[in-house]
């Protein structure tokens, strides 16, 4: 009797479960069913994201309190924060179950030496750990940030940088800033949550950044590898420096998967391939020598040639992002993922390529996660401007 009682009261409160976690995966066909969450943000100007304790900042201590000496409190007297260089800002520190839906920032100085880390619950280590810029897909730095319109990142004109990868959290959130520049940061930011049960089976939000320049002869570039546990892999953002002329987006992406050794699972037939676009992108030559390519900017796919890369190198520089979203690529155990760098040379042969690469893999999976690789030094992370 009581087995039967308690298998009732389950089927009883199981719809009502998925109900409360649908609410949770918003969309233009859910807008208008309600939700027990609780709508909360964190912002310079209400850092806790406590109800009802925004915009108190008082001009003794506001970022912007000379702009607002004549209206006082309440007058936008603490729009953003100011991050010393060597110094980490805390810019949210959340203790609740919930869901990060949007994260909008925009940053000044020095993208790659700006690094954005995302711990979840109890973690000493890490589940993002990326440059700001190119998180944001925007890795060729301040003034070469592209238009972004697609659906887990968006970037608006000039760095208007926003997130929409839903990252659940079942006990804490912290997101911290650390500036590794030598001159001072200023960010405004604001970090949009709601505090609610979350499925104890959710995955965690994952981010890591690679970057190898230049690439060694005849080796695959790693995008990710060592994740272990159970999870899916969600997209892809690529900030690749091409050092030498002609094509250079030949290689194939390789998923291998759960034990996968010499031979990977999935394979692909290309960069340009795997980024959704084909032959090229349309690259061509004028009568002047200079190369032309088709930018887009898709929900799930895009690509960037960055025009004017402002140095004197003969380095030309490339940003590509794609999302699997509606094509998660699944794992159980482990996953590795690596891309290779082919262009062509005489003959109808392949070339190696010794390219500038630097790579974003997003991911969902269980915890704990493996630590990341160490990020590299300043030197290793700062893009040449001569």
């Amino acid at each position: 009797m009581k087995t039967k009682t308690l298998l009732t009261l389950l089927l009883t409160l199981l719809p009502a479960l998925l109900f409360a976690q649908a609410q949770l995966q918003n969309s233009m066909g859910s807008l208008y069913q309600l939700s027990n969450a609780k709508s909360r943000s964190v912002s310079p100007e209400n850092l806790t994201g406590a109800k009802g304790q925004g915009g108190m900042a008082t001009l003794e201590k506001g970022s912007a309190a000379h702009a607002a000496r004549e209206l006082g409190q309440g007058w936008k007297v603490n729009p953003y924060v100011r991050i010393e260089p060597g110094t980490t800002f805390t810019m949210a520190d959340i203790n609740a179950s919930g869901i990060v839906n949007h994260i909008w920032m925009t940053p000044t100085g020095d993208y790659r030496l700006a690094i954005f880390r995302i711990y979840w619950d109890d973690e000493t280590e890490p589940s993002v750990e990326v440059p700001v810029g190119d998180f944001f897909c925007s890795g060729w730095g301040w003034g070469n940030e592209p238009q972004i319109n697609s659906l887990a990142v968006c970037v608006n004109p000039q760095n208007g940088f926003n997130c929409y990868w839903p990252m659940p959290f079942h006990k804490k959130c912290k997101i911290t800033m650390e500036n590794k520049s030598a001159g001072r940061l200023i960010l405004y930011y604001q970090v949009d949550y709601s505090e609610t049960e979350i499925d104890p089976h959710a995955a965690s939000f994952h981010a890591q950044f690679r970057r190898v320049n230049p690439t060694p002869d005849k080796q695959d570039y790693t995008i990710v590898d060592g994740i272990k546990g159970k999870g899916q892999f969600v997209g892809t953002y690529i900030a690749h420096g091409a050092n030498s002329p002609g094509w250079w987006g030949e290689g194939e992406v390789k998923f291998y998967l759960d034990g996968d050794t010499r031979f990977p699972t999935i394979c692909g037939t290309g960069d340009e391939d795997y980024f959704n676009g084909s032959y090229g992108f349309e690259e061509r030559t004028d009568s002047l020598g200079k190369y032309h390519y088709t930018d887009f900017t898709t929900p799930y796919s895009g690509f960037h040639f960055i025009k004017d890369p402002a140095n004197k190198t003969l380095q030309r520089r490339f940003g590509e992002y794609r999302w699997n979203i509606m094509d998660p690529v699944r794992f159980d155990k482990d996953l590795r993922v690596t891309i290779q760098l082919l262009g062509w040379q005489s003959e109808g042969r392949y070339l190696p390529l010794k390219d500038d690469m630097a790579s974003v893999a997003y991911w969902y999976q269980t915890e704990p996660h493996q630590p990341f690789p160490k990020l590299l030094p300043v030197e290793g992370l700062v893009i040449k401007k001569e």
